[in-house]
């Protein structure tokens, strides 16, 4: 038992609990609790909107299964990973101030709601609601592994009983303080990621003996991994390229982000977010992924990737010091679950239950439920990431794909065209959903693309040809 570097961790924690704990108690006394629990009051400023979106989007795909990868494929997936900087600026940017305009004027407290008053159709909602709970569970198991393995590296117990510490700690936080406990110690766990990845990525250069000492070792290794192709040659330029598309453009589709684009303050909080934010992912992206390249030749004998950045923090850090750094990673995990949990919850109790179930039921009793429902998911998740992969990242970018080709036309389209409508919607998310999931299961990089471009592609032209071909019958029923 490392308590050294366990202690540190421990008290951050511990903190962080009492940040969610606090936060609970405003919900607890609030009079609108679907508003506060679900969107945290619309108040953020502009640090906090920065923060939140960093640390939802840097998740243990990021912190843990990117640097793995880097590890595996070298440089090349370095350049991929920065495709990322820009995403921030771009969600508040195409979303930004019409989107949280809309839905204000919709009373939206959700993503679904959004698409609920803009298509008018239960079907538009079911299919969605059906999109986040099957996607997003493929998320959230990536991110309770991350963390699990986190804890396994760091504390050396079985991986089973880590995963069972990391899951009642979060668990307890999330279903007590709600929106407004995941947006305060969002900015909190940004803050040390930036700091942390920082402070690591100096550490292992110098481990390293210098930055041309590290890149001679990786040469004399393989000279694919100090080349734009990965270690074996398979990073082409197209699939490259179009992982702009997964984890840049295509973001602005993802429930967990998008809703954050619903919460902040005043157009002023937006445009202080998307500086900050730009400038934060940046960092934390370059840093972590380097960390993860550079620690090859440091500890040439890792088998289970998703371990990388554990291990090299306790290599090159004091322990007491690698607790503290740890505490990133273990903050992006912690925060994207706890936001991922409180979507699926809203998907649920919001979007289908209080929409086609129970329409009148008593505020208590949504209270009671949304609490209810958010701790099962935690326990079914918690069943699901048993067994874990190797590399958690895939099965959090295998998320990513289907919820973008689900939600990124609807919602685009459905702020700035007037024309798009519900046979539109319809038939952009099956086309793009049941694309997706044939392409990645049976032709996972179609002309050398990643498999979530095709399904994008069509998805806009159900679309745009769906919704002009009724418009006709869409004004009839409106009429």
């Amino acid at each position: 038992m490392n308590w050294q570097a366990l202690i540190p961790l421990i008290g951050l924690l511990l903190f962080i609990f009492g940040v969610g704990m606090w936060a609970g108690k405003y919900v607890r006394s609030s009079n609108t609790f679907m508003q506060d629990y679900f969107l945290g009051g619309r108040s953020l400023g502009g640090f906090v909107l920065a923060m939140t979106m960093t640390a939802t989007y840097g998740s243990a795909s990021s912190f843990i299964g990117g640097p793995g990868t880097a590890y595996t494929e070298g440089l090349g997936w370095v350049l991929l990973a920065m495709t990322q900087v820009s995403t921030g600026y771009f969600v508040l940017m195409v979303l930004g101030k019409k989107f949280a305009i809309v839905t204000r004027k919709y009373n939206a407290l959700t993503m679904v709601d959004f698409l609920k008053e803009r298509y008018q159709s239960k079907w538009v909602v079911l299919l969605s609601a059906f999109s986040i709970i099957i996607f997003l569970f493929s998320a959230m198991a990536a991110q309770w592994i991350g963390g699990a393995r986190l804890i396994e590296s760091l504390i050396g117990i079985p991986y089973t009983t880590a995963l069972f510490i990391f899951a009642l700690f979060v668990l307890i936080y999330v279903t007590v303080g709600g929106f407004r406990a995941v947006a305060l110690t969002d900015a909190i766990q940004g803050t040390i990621m930036f700091v942390g990845t920082l402070i690591l990525l100096i550490a292992t250069i110098i481990a390293g003996g210098g930055i041309s000492n590290i890149i001679s070792d990786l040469t004399a290794e393989n000279p694919n991994l100090i080349t734009p192709y990965g270690a074996d040659g398979g990073l082409s330029p197209a699939f490259v390229s179009s992982f702009w598309i997964l984890v840049g453009v295509g973001v602005v589709a993802l429930p967990q982000i998008a809703v954050r684009a619903m919460s902040y303050k005043d157009s002023r909080s937006m445009h202080r977010a998307l500086i900050i934010g730009t400038i934060v992912v940046g960092v934390i992206m370059l840093n972590m992924h380097l960390i993860g390249v550079f620690a090859r030749p440091i500890l040439p004998e890792i088998e289970v990737g998703d371990k990388v950045m554990p291990l090299i923090a306790l290599e090159v850090l004091p322990n007491w010091l690698a607790g503290i750094v740890l505490a990133a990673p273990m903050a992006a995990i912690m925060s994207t679950v706890d936001s991922l949990l409180l979507l699926v919850s809203s998907a649920l109790v919001k979007d289908v239950y209080l929409n086609y179930v129970e329409p009148q039921a008593s505020h208590q009793r949504v209270k009671r439920l949304s609490i209810g429902v958010t701790a099962a998911l935690g326990v079914i998740v918690f069943l699901m990431a048993l067994n874990p992969p190797d590399l958690i990242i895939w099965l959090n970018l295998f998320a990513f794909g289907g919820l973008e080709a689900a939600f990124i036309w609807p919602i685009v389209m459905g702020i700035y065209w007037k024309k798009g409508n519900k046979y539109g919607a319809i038939a952009s998310m099956i086309t793009g959903i049941g694309l997706y999931i044939v392409s990645d299961s049976f032709f996972p990089q179609p002309f050398g693309l990643h498999s979530v471009v095709l399904p994008v592609v069509f998805a806009f032209f159900a679309f745009v040809l769906v919704s002009l071909a009724t418009q006709k019958k869409s004004l009839t029923q409106r009429g």
